[in-house]
């Protein structure tokens, strides 16, 4: 479906948490937001519905984003934004996806997706804070691309992959690298899925609105300083790509969101490393997606 749009979920007015949430537009210039399901009490509020609803939601906020009500555009300063969804069925991820990741760890390039998963426990909000859990001393960023189905599909076609995909997002995949790698008998479940270790955001940007999603600049900047900065041009397994491969397996659903994997330059493979510490300010970016920005607590 070729419709652009900057898909958000905020709050108003300092509230926070689950009954304040609400599906707006994000308008680029300016940082404003339209307040869809105001206008059009149609529009599912909720992120997953919205999904679940795509053919009819996605139109008709785009119709009333096009048309920007003042009363209803709401301006920076006045909501917060959450992330674009808290309750997926699935948060998948997908390791050694980046070329240059798999060099920087003198790793073949995977045949096959290498994939492993996240609990939807771990989203919080595309601002807001990554605990620092006395579990660990091994916290470590990676910045990436994720995107989200919108329609249910099982042994989908790689040809027909992209209209099961609502956009992207960008993804901070937090890892305990203790627990990753040196721990639970080399199981990566527990260093991937502490409370707080999946930021989201700032939207979910439609396929159409993006030049080439295969072809952004992604960097994480830590305390200032760049310490990520590719391309998903190097991305081994692309969106098609693993939508088929992951549809064999189980049945996609609106609202699955795909973590694609992260390019080089984490903390664990420094000399010496480089681990999170508390005050820490992380910022995960990509080109025409946006930046999300998240303070180690």
């Amino acid at each position: 479906m070729d419709v652009k749009l900057r898909l958000v979920q905020f709050c108003e007015g300092g509230a926070s948490g689950e009954g304040c949430r609400r599906v707006g537009v994000e308008l680029v210039n300016g940082g404003c937001v339209v307040d869809v399901t105001a206008v059009d009490p149609t529009i599912p509020k909720d992120m997953k519905t919205f999904l679940q609803q795509w053919d009819t939601s996605a139109p008709a906020a785009a119709r009333v984003a096009e048309a920007a009500p003042t009363d209803h555009t709401l301006q920076p300063g006045t909501f917060e934004l959450q992330a674009p969804i808290y309750d997926p069925q699935k948060l998948i991820c997908v390791g050694l996806n980046y070329i240059d990741h798999c060099t920087e760890q003198n790793v073949p390039v995977p045949k096959e997706p290498v994939i492993f998963n996240k609990f939807a426990s771990t989203i919080t909000e595309p601002n807001g804070f990554i605990l620092l859990s006395d579990e660990t001393k091994c916290l470590d960023y990676e910045v990436e691309m994720a995107f989200i189905v919108c329609k249910r599909g099982k042994n989908i076609k790689e040809s027909e992959a992209m209209s099961h995909v609502a956009g992207y997002m960008v993804a901070h995949d937090v890892s305990a690298r203790d627990w990753q790698l040196h721990r639970n008998g080399g199981q990566w479940l527990i260093g991937k899925t502490f409370d707080t270790f999946s930021p989201l955001g700032p939207a979910i940007v439609t396929t159409p609105s993006l030049s080439d999603p295969h072809n952004l600049g992604i960097r994480c900047r830590l305390n200032g300083e760049t310490v990520q900065n590719s391309n998903t041009n190097q991305l081994v397994h692309k969106t098609q790509g693993l939508v088929t491969f992951l549809s064999r397996f189980m049945t996609l659903e609106p609202g699955d969101v795909v973590l694609t994997g992260t390019p080089p330059g984490v903390g664990c493979f420094r000399k010496p490393p480089l681990y999170l510490k508390k005050g820490d300010v992380v910022e995960c970016e990509i080109d025409e997606i946006g930046t999300i920005r998240n303070i180690v607590q």
